[in-house]
């Protein structure tokens, strides 16, 4: 390898890394941002949390692999032009093509890597990612006691306090215990309270303090009754149990979700694919079995009638040749005809719409694995001649740039998609649109930075301008 190899590929590496985890970083806040609610006063232990934003790291690489790689491109080839390296480069014999002899391997072997990652990895975090998600958004709030609020939190218990001291003392206490009374709470009001729970964590102990307890025996209906016995008594202490077995978080089986498309690689793909695709067809088969079978007529002798005949339209030449005596069941005849294939029809036309659906989504899925490849040879071929014509470093301009780009091919691809699932779109050229309309941008870009064309010059397009109106001017 030459010296002025290891320069660039060093040159690139280093905004590279620097690039991909600010953007991780970012990608991890707007994560943090939207479960916010989920993951805040739930009592979870910071492993959880942390493998949690592990898994979804994973899931973001798709987004940050190529902005990184289209900024880091950027940030190199403008900075050797901003210090005039890449005029040294140049000079040397070396052209643009050339020098990005190295950096394009580089990018090819991020480009299997992220193959393989997307293949390999990324389903198995996808998979884990949404089994903790599921348990994560499933568990019940923390057992918190608000002031002057009612707590339903406990299952067959209202809670309810006046006031709380910063020490955990509760003033004021009412419990409504709805357990096993057959629709008539029992009732425990006290002054003063202490919460505390046993060593194993599995029940919350409430030390009350100067309390009275009410009770009403329900009647053999359950219905309220003036007369049923009446139960008060008082008490200078008790520790009434509550059980917090539906507090504890139950990790899901991740093989539950195994099945879903995005766990599975193209191998699984293409094997769910096929067993969708006769799933359809066996659904098509029996609708039109169904169908074909309202209006075969019964024949005593001969069974169902296999005679062809040419459709004919009902009309009132028709209805008139019918004898008066049969018009009446005729028609019935013909309304429950109708009325069974749009039963069949209304039964079965969800189904066939979901497996529709799920079909064109494992299509974009396999797809989906080679365009996060394809895109960073794609980005890197837009950002390397961005970076040499603006010749511009640091983190201003070409992070404007970058992220323009990146925002119409996400744009393009976000959209393109959205229009594959709703059957307006073929998946394949969804998925790959993007490509192919920014491909041409690419080659413009790598043929005007191989002439040193100034195409972000703007002295260049001012002297252009006055050229033009000194030529408007002497024609006047």
């Amino acid at each position: 390898m030459k010296k002025i190899h290891l320069l660039l590929i060093k040159a690139f590496i280093k905004p590279f890394l620097a690039t991909f985890f600010v953007v991780m970083f970012i990608l991890l806040m707007f994560f943090l941002f939207k479960w916010i609610d989920d993951l805040i006063g739930k009592g979870f232990e910071w492993y959880t949390i942390l493998e949690l934003m592990a898994y979804a790291s994973a899931a973001n690489v798709s987004m940050a692999l190529p902005l990184s790689v289209l900024l880091s491109s950027i940030m190199t080839f403008g900075t050797l032009g901003e210090n005039y390296e890449l005029v040294a480069i140049k000079s040397a014999g070396i052209s643009l093509q050339k020098a990005m002899r190295p950096l394009f391997v580089v990018i090819i072997m991020l480009t299997i890597g992220s193959f393989l990652f997307s293949n390999y990895m990324l389903p198995k975090a996808n998979l884990k990612f949404s089994s903790l998600l599921y348990d994560v958004r499933n568990k019940k709030l923390a057992f918190l006691i608000k002031p002057g609020v009612f707590n339903n939190s406990i299952p067959n218990y209202s809670i309810r306090v006046d006031a709380k001291d910063e020490d955990g003392t509760l003033h004021n206490i009412m419990i409504y215990d709805h357990k096993g009374t057959n629709g008539v709470p029992k009732v425990i009001m006290a002054k003063q309270g202490q919460m505390n729970k046993t060593a194993d964590g599995k029940f919350l102990l409430l030390n009350l303090k100067d309390g009275v307890q009410y009770e009403e025996q329900p009647s053999s209906s359950g219905a309220y009754n003036p007369r049923q016995v009446f139960n008060r008594s008082r008490f200078k202490e008790t520790e009434p149990r509550f059980d917090l077995s539906s507090f504890e978080m139950n990790r899901t089986d991740p093989n539950a979700f195994g099945n879903s498309t995005p766990m599975l690689n193209l191998k699984g793909i293409t094997k769910k694919g096929d067993s969708l695709g006769k799933l359809l067809d066996t659904l098509n088969m029996s609708t039109d079995r169904v169908v074909a079978n309202n209006f075969k007529q019964f024949n005593v002798t001969k069974g169902y009638s296999k005679v062809k005949m040419a459709p004919k339209q009902i009309g009132e030449a028709t209805l008139n040749s019918i004898p008066g005596g049969f018009k009446k069941l005729a028609l019935d005849n013909a309304s429950n005809t109708v009325s069974g294939i749009m039963q069949n029809l209304a039964n079965t036309g969800p189904r066939h719409d979901d497996l529709v659906g799920e079909i064109i989504f494992t299509r974009i899925e396999y797809q989906r694995k080679f365009t996060l490849a394809a895109s960073c040879i794609l980005l890197f071929f837009i950002g390397a001649p961005l970076g040499a014509i603006i010749r511009k470093g640091g983190m201003g301009l070409p992070v404007v740039i970058a992220i323009s780009f990146f925002l119409v091919y996400h744009i393009i691809t976000t959209v393109a998609e959205k229009s594959a699932r709703e059957g307006n779109l073929n998946p394949i050229f969804a998925m790959w649109i993007a490509v192919i309309v920014l491909s041409p941008l690419a080659v413009f870009l790598t043929y005007k930075a191989t002439v040193d064309s100034a195409l972000f010059d703007v002295n260049y397009y001012k002297q252009v301008f006055n050229k033009l109106l000194r030529i408007k001017q002497k024609q006047a």
